[in-house]
């Protein structure tokens, strides 16, 4: 047993440190930070490679917005069993956690893909009135922005859906400063 700090408080024992362990919710922040690196750095790559790249194709920017649909579909049907709507089963702990541990990973994943997207668009949005194959790239890479920014929105809907209602320790909805 460790002999108490300044105060007559154990060390490790502040408000601030509580020992359980805690996943704290994403930060806009810190996804719109991961987007414009990946974009600034998807831009590099494309005007040193564009020569070279095929045709992009429509279905690499859907397939984005099908996950986000998935993932909001998932979360409010988390949201029910959570809430414990219309005598829903409970989640088990680990579902849970597991549940945002995704939607996390969707965050970053989301903001990578769409940081990239932009990157694309900077290099042939100013190109797409004169070369063909660059206004056809512009219109695939904004519907990849657009699907990649709804996994965004999937991803923190589905961190919120993930809250218990009943949390005492929740005072501040789930957001913390900082």
């Amino acid at each position: 047993m460790t002999a108490p700090g300044p105060g007559g408080r154990r060390p490790g024992r502040g408000p601030d440190d509580d020992p359980r362990p805690t996943v704290r919710p994403t930060r806009v922040r810190d996804v719109a930070a991961i987007a414009v690196v990946a974009a600034l750095l998807g831009n590099i790559l494309v005007q040193l490679t564009y020569g070279m790249l095929p045709t992009l194709p429509v279905a690499a920017a859907v397939v984005v917005a099908v996950l986000a649909a998935a993932e909001a579909a998932g979360g409010v049907v988390l949201r029910r069993r959570i809430d414990r709507r219309n005598g829903a089963a409970p989640v088990p702990p680990l579902v849970a956690a597991r549940a945002v541990l995704l939607a996390k990973a969707s965050a970053v994943g989301g903001a990578v893909v769409a940081g990239l997207w932009v990157g694309v668009l900077m290099h042939t949005l100013p190109r797409a009135a004169v070369v063909v194959a660059a206004f056809r790239d512009s219109v695939v890479a904004g519907v990849g922005v657009v699907s990649a920014l709804l996994l965004v929105g999937a991803a923190f809907w589905l961190e919120y859906c993930c809250r218990s209602p009943d949390d005492p320790d929740d005072t501040d909805g789930g957001i913390r400063a900082g």
